[in-house]
């Protein structure tokens, strides 16, 4: 019995081993990724100036969704308030205390948004840059523009501590915690994109949905974050769990209005369509275009 006991406690010893080195590596592995330096110089922007480019950008800033993380002041929210995933506070965008708006230039403003690195060289967590790495000059140009004009807020964000799930994530490459590795940060500037009621058009504007609904736009679990329902909708022209029954009117009124053609709410904050609102007809009718030329998938092939 007592050999017995022994051989267990040896294998005890063994599994807790191995499990402190397993951590130990995942620790470090994701440190190394974390505090990565990556060279980037973004092509200087000109500028648009003017109070209609200041209204442009401002509406840039909400219907690409910085609202949702810098709040309608840009002053930053908690995004991620976990002791097992992290404590991440977005950035405070404004000049107040605290706020990158104080040392930002303007290819800063541009490193972060397209590239997801902050002027350390280092990148920045879970900003979602994969989003907007397509935005071009235009947009891109209008929205620092607003960024600019903020109010300053003095608001300092605590530290951004990453916990031993939130590592897991990072090294196994289960959630995209880090855009910067993701994006090709040597391709070209986008190209202007010709505004119109065209797929053409939808398309360089669906990049704001990749992130919740997926590069296919088929909906489901987003990876690395807990199910918790209701999840993205099925954006592709499926007809059993797609938009494949609905009509554009149908998709406006979602827009508008938050709600289905069922007459069934939609909750702002799964779905942030008070932010979408916002957005032209113009735009809804090239989104809606798009979002029916893509292929048809079931639900949750992301």
């Amino acid at each position: 019995m007592k050999k017995v006991l022994k051989w267990i406690g040896w294998i005890a010893a063994g599994v807790v081993g191995l499990l402190i080195v397993a951590l130990l590596g995942i620790y470090v592995a994701s440190s190394l990724r974390l505090n990565k330096i990556y060279q980037v110089q973004p092509e200087a922007l000109t500028l648009p100036t003017g109070d209609a480019a200041v209204a442009e950008g401002s509406r840039q800033f909400l219907t690409r969704g910085c609202i949702d993380c810098h709040g309608e002041n840009g002053a930053g929210k908690m995004v991620i308030d976990d002791l097992l995933v992290g404590h991440i506070m977005a950035s405070n965008l404004t000049s107040g205390q605290g706020g990158v708006g104080q040392t930002y230039t303007d290819i800063d403003w541009a490193r972060a948004i397209r590239h997801g690195i902050g002027p350390d060289g280092k990148p920045l967590v879970v900003m979602p840059s994969i989003e907007y790495k397509g935005i071009n000059d235009d947009d891109l140009g209008a929205l620092i523009a607003y960024l600019k004009t903020l109010p300053p807020v003095d608001q300092t964000p605590p530290p951004i501590t990453v916990g031993p799930l939130g590592r897991i994530l990072l090294v196994g490459k289960i959630a995209p915690v880090l855009s910067a590795e993701q994006i090709d940060h040597d391709a070209p500037p986008p190209a202007a994109v010709a505004k119109g009621p065209t797929a053409e058009y939808g398309h360089y504007l669906a990049q704001t949905c990749i992130g919740c609904h997926g590069e296919g736009l088929s909906g489901g679990p987003i990876p690395g974050l807990p199910p918790d329902p209701p999840e993205p909708q099925n954006l592709t022209p499926d007809h059993e769990t797609g938009l494949g029954d609905w009509t554009e009117a149908d998709f406006k009124q979602v827009l508008r209005q938050g709600q289905r053609p069922d007459g069934s709410e939609v909750n702002p904050v799964k779905m942030p369509w008070p932010a979408f609102q916002h957005m032209t007809d113009e735009e809804i009718s090239a989104l809606w275009l798009y979002l029916q030329s893509v292929p048809a998938k079931p639900f949750g092939e992301r």
